[in-house]
């Protein structure tokens, strides 16, 4: 197994002195395989534009009249990587994904009305929705010999048989945690139901960037004219280029009532992107596609060689090869433990998300992050077989 440089060659002390979540939150000797920020530095583009933003003296108050110079980079972007013609007229800046998809619920839905979710799911996701009062409609998973899928017919005749509080479908895709990438004809499946009930669609793209052959992202909002309409699109930088802590994203507002009553709010009301932020993402989305293209092999290569290692060493861990993202969905149910997985993990020295924050579907599962070098992937799942076979 050949290495790359600035991959694999990661200084397992250099990892562990990091303040940031992922290394700092568990303390010192526990390898971190949890929240989703990869182990690889900063691209070298987005390194170099920081320090000569930085050097060059200049924090003041940005000069942005009407927009951020991002718009116009989201619309070039989404054209030249997935033949999506967005409107700059549309794109609105924000600090975090997850904060658009709340200022859209907050702003679009009633109180008490639920949200259509493929689980298991992103976290926040199950936070934002007890927190605003907005029950989950699920999707569950169904585990196929292909990986992970979805049966869009129950979906359907769910919502047929519901009361019509649904107004909302919450798309996470490709998604978050199994890494299915939905096909063109999932998507138009899901976009005729939603013109049916006519549901908002908040469509959570971020993870965009990160599809392995032969997938093909395929964005909501370019199915027509219609969809885009009913669409939002929320994206950013941070997950396919790790820049994570620059709280910088975009919305594509598709909607004209909910974009008029967006712009109606006070203008820092949702925050307002940093400098730092626009020029990372600048960085990176003009300059960073060489850097993405080797991270992908390696991600590519490493969600293969986290198989091939459980196979050797934990064969009852079902593990469905990811179509996207760098985040492994493990079940451990086969094992038969009588503690939760990832709290025999971490006592045996390795950090994994717990299952059941992605929703009651998680329920013996943990999701592994493999965004680092092949050594501390090793090191990984020696730990894992470590804790889960002397119990």
């Amino acid at each position: 197994m050949g290495v790359t440089p600035g991959f694999d060659d990661l200084d397992l002390a250099w990892l562990e002195a990091k303040q940031g979540a992922k290394w700092h939150r568990h303390g010192p000797g526990r390898l971190a395989a949890w929240v989703a920020d990869m182990d690889f530095p900063v691209p070298s583009p987005v390194a170099a534009a920081l320090h000569a933003f930085v050097d060059a003296g200049d924090l003041g108050y940005p000069d942005w009249p009407e927009e951020t110079p991002l718009r116009a980079l989201f619309v070039h972007r989404m054209a030249d990587r997935f033949a999506w013609t967005a409107s700059s007229h549309h794109v609105r800046e924000l600090c975090d994904v997850v904060q658009g998809v709340q200022v859209a619920l907050h702003l679009a839905t009633p109180p008490g009305s639920s949200i259509a979710l493929h689980t298991p799911a992103y976290p926040p996701f199950f936070r934002t929705s007890a927190r605003m009062g907005r029950p989950i409609f699920p999707i569950p998973a169904v585990r196929t010999g292909d990986g992970w899928a979805y049966d869009h017919d129950r979906f359907a005749r769910d919502l047929a048989a519901s009361d019509g509080g649904c107004r909302t479908l919450l798309l996470c895709n490709p998604q978050n945690p199994t890494g299915h990438v939905f096909t063109h004809d999932e998507l138009a499946t899901l976009a005729r139901l939603a013109e049916e009930h006519d549901l908002l669609i908040i469509s959570d793209e971020i993870h965009a960037d990160l599809v392995y052959e032969p997938a093909r992202h395929v964005p909501m909002a370019s199915l027509g004219p219609a969809v885009a309409a009913r669409t939002l699109t929320l994206t950013s930088a941070t997950k396919a280029f790790n820049l994570a802590g620059i709280r910088c994203a975009v919305a594509h507002v598709g909607p004209s009532a909910l974009r008029e009553t967006w712009d109606a709010q006070p203008d820092h009301l949702f925050g307002v992107v940093s400098r730092v932020g626009v020029e990372a993402t600048r960085a990176a989305w003009q300059d960073g596609d060489g850097w993405l293209a080797t991270a992908l092999g390696v991600l590519d290569r490493n969600r293969r060689l986290l198989r091939d290692l459980l196979a050797a060493r934990l064969p009852a861990v079902d593990y469905a090869l990811p179509q996207a993202t760098y985040l492994a969905w493990l079940d451990f149910r086969a094992l038969g433990l009588a503690d939760r997985p990832e709290t025999l993990l971490r006592e045996g020295g390795v950090v994994l998300y717990p299952g059941p924050d992605f929703g009651p579907d998680g329920e013996g599962f943990a999701r592994c992050n493999f965004a680092t070098s092949a050594s501390v992937l090793e090191a990984v799942v020696d730990r894992m077989a470590g804790a889960l076979l002397t119990v």
